[in-house]
């Protein structure tokens, strides 16, 4: 199976702009950004979206949520940002590779899109 353009980030085959990385994810600057700070979190397993994602995903996906914490508040925006995750290409995921879209640096409305 082809390798998704998020694998191919995170194997440093496709250059990105990295702001996080440890053993459970990387993070990068979104090239299409909905805000100030658009910071896609995508986690090294290939999970395709969020319901597929097994009982064995629970720890990375509990890190996932933490270190989206921690990467808004080094980014200054601590207190204020939203997280989004699409499941699916009717819910506009374009890439099925899990990844969190972490958004901040302007007033986010609700409801959204």
């Amino acid at each position: 199976m082809a390798k998704t353009l998020f694998e191919k980030i995170i194997d440093k085959e496709i250059p990105a702009t990295l702001v996080h990385e440890d053993e459970y994810c990387v993070a990068f600057r979104d090239i299409n950004p909905g805000a100030p700070v658009h910071i896609l979190l995508v986690p090294r397993k290939p999970i395709p979206r969020l319901c597929d994602a097994g009982a064995d995903d629970q720890a990375v996906l509990g890190h996932l949520m933490l270190t989206a914490s921690k990467i808004a508040a080094a980014e200054g925006h601590g207190e204020a940002y939203r997280l989004v995750v699409n499941n699916g290409a009717e819910a506009g995921q374009s890439v099925f590779h899990l990844h969190l879209h972490i958004l901040a640096g302007r007033p986010l409305h609700w409801p959204p899109g």
